[in-house]
């Protein structure tokens, strides 16, 4: 089920809000009274930090898998981005002017069921985002991913797969099992400013 901007933008500022009370106080928030029912339903969801205006990965964590109502996982990712992504510091208070919060919020992954050799052909830059699960390795790239580092599909299995700390050509392995998933994004502008929903083109 698609949201509707209105909902999008309460996802980014909700988000936003988790991070900066987080951050200043140490609180987790609540949802709000006011939080939609669709919200309510458990999706898989991503929150990405970036720094603006640069729009470098500050940080990015969430759930890939729809295991708890949206408004939850968007609180739980957004406070996980700013202070336990393990490739960056933990984010300070003063930080918070110079970043801008996205939510993704996902569809339920599909597993890939074709040849190795064919997984190029099953999957579309712009449109998939990838999850890879090899023994107790797993890796995920956004849909967005691919198309803002200019990957081709072969390449952006290639980093799914490195993603999860395998080697580059692990996407030939049988043992190796693909997944897909679509992703709608809500992004603000500048930091605190119009949230907009952001349309993936190769």
């Amino acid at each position: 089920m698609l949201l509707d901007l209105e909902k999008g933008e309460f996802l980014v500022k909700l988000a936003r809000l988790a991070a900066e009370e987080y951050l200043k106080r140490g609180v987790k928030v609540e949802p709000p009274p006011s939080t939609p029912k669709e919200l309510w339903e458990e999706r898989g969801v991503f929150v990405t930090i970036k720094r603006y205006p640069s729009r470098e990965l500050r940080g990015c964590i969430g759930y890939p898998e729809p295991i708890m109502p949206l408004v939850l996982a968007t609180i739980d990712a957004s406070i996980s981005a700013a202070t336990r992504d393990p490739r960056f510091y933990p984010m300070r208070p003063e930080e918070l002017p110079h970043v801008t919060f996205e939510v993704t919020v996902l569809t339920p992954p599909q597993p890939i069921n074709v040849p190795p050799e064919e997984l190029p052909k099953a999957i579309k830059v712009g449109r998939d985002g990838l999850i890879v699960r090899c023994g107790m390795a797993s890796g995920l790239l956004l849909p967005q991913v691919p198309v803002e580092w200019g990957w081709n599909e072969e390449e952006f299995l290639s980093q799914t797969c490195m993603k999860a700390g395998l080697p580059p050509n692990c996407w030939l392995d049988p043992r190796c099992k693909f997944y897909k998933f679509q992703g709608q994004i809500f992004t603000e502008v500048e930091p605190y400013g119009e949230v907009v929903e952001e349309e993936i083109s190769p």
